[in-house]
């Protein structure tokens, strides 16, 4: 027959505290893992929020850019307007010259 071995009370307690230490110490532990998940989860969802506002403003970017080009185009067109008058008048004047001075050579006016 097998001899019983037993441990005192105070054997027992010793081990008892021992071990709620090393729980308390395991549940101490996964709160401070756990808020740091959530805290990297927050992170994560701004992240991410950050992520497709930055997409929004480089779309809005681009079709600004766009816009701004044609802006420039049609700007390009108003300022070429009155200097193509101005050279259709320059040019007219010149024409106008020039015909009233071969008119007169022609009608013998001017030597």
């Amino acid at each position: 027959m097998e001899e019983q071995r037993y441990v005192t009370w105070d054997v027992f307690h010793e081990m008892d505290r021992r071990y709620e230490s090393e729980n308390q110490r395991r549940d101490d532990e996964n709160n401070r893992q756990n808020k740091r998940i959530d805290a990297l989860e927050q992170s994560v969802k701004e992240i991410s929020k950050l992520t497709v506002s930055v997409e929004r403003l480089a779309m809005s970017t681009e079709n600004m850019a766009t816009e701004l080009s044609k802006q420039g185009e049609k700007l390009d067109a108003i300022e070429q307007r009155p200097v193509k008058r101005w050279d259709t008048v320059i040019g007219a004047i010149i024409t106008g010259i020039v015909g009233l001075l071969v008119g007169l050579l022609t009608a013998g006016v001017m030597p």
